[in-house]
């Protein structure tokens, strides 16, 4: 009974609507566990440059980091596509199916770890990940990896460039740092920052009344924030089993052993444009994730209408791709020794 209150008086104090013009308002007070997006998600520890983005830009296009040459980080993170391939699981070397969905790139910056288990701490150490994976990009080592980079002279000239203090700048860690730096600005302001700096009309009426719900009903126990989600990790099945779940999430990462089940909570940005859902893609639409959510973290039935102005709020979290940041680069030419694909 006294959860049943609570609720009731939140989501009365949350929206408030005037009867003589029909609006609804939001007391702002109640606002207080979201923030705005930076302008750039920063690490002290890998300053951005200009030839750092340049770089880390050409690096994350170019498919001569597979061993194959079919398969670039865009492959599964499509800049344009709002950073993901829509795909369940994406597509490695020689056609190989990775075990979980790719995530979006977009704001993953300010996460609070990368990959679903959050095994690496943040986007320079995620970035040099997929790169030696066997089934993603599938070079064989570090040692050859640098091989390629240094056969090809634009690419020795760009980390000189890019790391113009150190002696020896071609390193595995520097491509991290570089592409780490590039997406680092791959942020997608939406409405809904608008909204959170001040702007009422930023939001439509059935979006305000999706918002009210989505607090009302305990979203925010998971999902807050500058990325309303990715600040922190959670059982899937919080308070109801979640139905045939075989991956051990974080419990993979040692040191971890105990977190069976959990994972990163996704962010809800741009999650309009990101299915499918959840970390096997194994649920179609975002309605249908949104009331499994509801039923099996919250222990919340949410009803259609509910259903349909909680999608409502979530389309407002959906930004603006940086179409001239994003730009397809043109890459340096390889080099008479750069090695050949290998199937």
């Amino acid at each position: 009974m006294k959860i049943s209150v609570s609720r009731f008086l939140l989501a009365a104090l949350v929206a408030l609507p005037f009867a003589a013009r029909g609006e609804v308002t939001i007391n702002r007070s109640t606002l207080g566990m979201f923030q705005p997006l930076p302008e750039m998600a920063d690490n002290p520890e890998n300053p951005v440059t200009e030839a750092k983005i340049d770089l880390g830009r050409k690096l994350y296009y170019d498919k001569r980091l597979s061993k194959d040459h079919t398969v670039s980080c865009n492959t599964c993170h499509d800049l344009a596509s709002y950073g993901d391939d829509g795909a369940p699981t994406s597509t490695g070397i020689a056609g190989q199916k990775g075990g979980r969905s790719a995530p979006t790139v977009y704001n993953a910056a300010i996460h609070i770890a990368q990959f679903w288990d959050g095994r690496a701490p943040h986007v320079e150490a995620q970035a040099v990940g997929p790169i030696l994976n066997p089934i993603e990009m599938g070079m064989p080592d570090e040692a050859y990896v640098l091989k390629v980079l240094n056969s090809i002279p634009g690419y020795v000239e760009l980390f000189r460039k890019a790391f113009p203090d150190e002696s020896s700048p071609l390193t595995y860690a520097n491509v991290g740092k570089a592409i780490g730096a590039f997406e680092r600005k791959l942020l997608t302001p939406a409405p809904w920052d608008a909204f959170l700096r001040g702007d009422d009309a930023a939001l439509t009426d059935e979006q305000k009344e999706g918002l009210t719900l989505f607090m009302s009903k305990g979203c925010t126990t998971c999902h807050l924030g500058m990325g309303v989600g990715g600040h922190l990790y959670q059982k899937l099945g919080l308070v109801k089993p979640w139905p045939d779940l075989k991956d051990k999430g974080r419990a993979e990462v040692p040191g971890f052993e105990a977190m069976v089940g959990f994972f990163k909570v996704p962010s809800l940005r741009n999650i309009t444009e990101t299915g499918p859902y959840l970390h096997d893609g194994s649920v179609a639409t975002l309605e249908e994730m949104v009331r499994k959510m509801a039923e099996y973290q919250q222990g919340q039935i949410l009803t259609d209408d509910e259903t349909a102005k909680i999608v409502a709020f979530l389309k407002s979290l959906k930004g603006e791709v940086p179409t001239d940041y994003i730009k397809m680069p043109e890459l340096p030419e390889s080099g008479p020794d750069t090695p050949k694909p290998e199937k």
